[in-house]
């Protein structure tokens, strides 16, 4: 049996995470060589840290997510390559952030809790969207009169902010504000390099739109400079104002 060289697994890597859409574990990536192809202890992890290296001063970088490794486009380029998604999107509100930033930080966390803390109640499409989106998910009931649900995020909420684990997440002390939250976790996303033209996966539904509280600041106008999802083609509901009256009606 011929054993394969470090340069040729480094360039297998690199072209397999290129060509997946999703992000590749240690283990799908150490599974493309078969026993009769045997490699050396480590040369996959060798080919990675080589990977992550070359990529200092260019356009990608290769970095490690919640659900393995991917390539994705430098943030000091984002600005540029976001040019070429030109669909109007859909503005994340305050009070969106500001209930994903809860369940984020404060998970496992109940609807009510939520409510008590941010003083107003949730608007149900705002769960819903995010649940829809696969950021949050139900992981119990908490065991009090009731048993409201639990709720808590996801590795793909960990993946669409560049996260590897909850304990990337800043500080909640360092954040004065929720508007803080978007320079530290970037709401605008890093594209994954290997999806640049191709197939969009956006098919999930935009976040449902938020009334303003009276007491909270909020432009829920619609920002074509802000895309929510790494890849092309997203479309936002036709029926922002529907939903935002509902909400309107639901914090009344």
């Amino acid at each position: 049996m011929t054993t394969l060289d470090q340069t040729l697994i480094t360039r297998i890597v690199e072209a397999a995470l290129l060509a997946s859409s999703q992000p590749l574990t240690l283990v799908q990536l150490k599974g493309l060589f078969p026993l009769d192809e045997p490699i050396p202890d480590n040369a996959v992890e060798a080919a990675l840290l080589e990977l992550q290296a070359a990529g200092a001063g260019r356009g990608v970088e290769l970095v490690e997510v919640a659900s393995g490794w991917r390539f994705q486009v430098q943030a000091d380029v984002h600005p540029w390559v976001a040019r070429l998604w030109t669909e109007r999107q859909t503005k994340y509100t305050r009070a969106t952030l500001e209930t994903l930033a809860l369940i984020a930080y404060r998970q496992p966390i109940t609807r009510g809790e939520i409510e008590q803390i941010r003083g107003v109640t949730v608007n149900s499409n705002i769960i819903k969207a995010l649940e829809e989106r696969d950021w949050i998910r139900s992981v119990g009931h908490r065991d009090v009169p009731g048993k409201p649900e639990l709720l808590a995020t996801t590795k793909t909420f960990l993946d669409y902010f560049g996260l590897k684990r909850l304990d990337d997440l800043p500080p909640l002390s360092e954040l004065r504000d929720i508007g803080e939250l978007e320079p530290q976790l970037p709401f605008e996303p890093v594209i994954p390099a290997g999806n640049v033209g191709s197939e969009s996966t956006s098919d999930q539904p935009p976040l449902a739109p938020d009334t303003p509280e009276t007491d909270i600041d909020t432009d829920p106008a619609s920002d074509p400079a802000l895309h929510e999802h790494p890849q092309p083609n997203q479309d936002p509901h036709g029926d922002d104002a529907a939903a935002a009256s509902s909400e309107h009606t639901d914090e009344q």
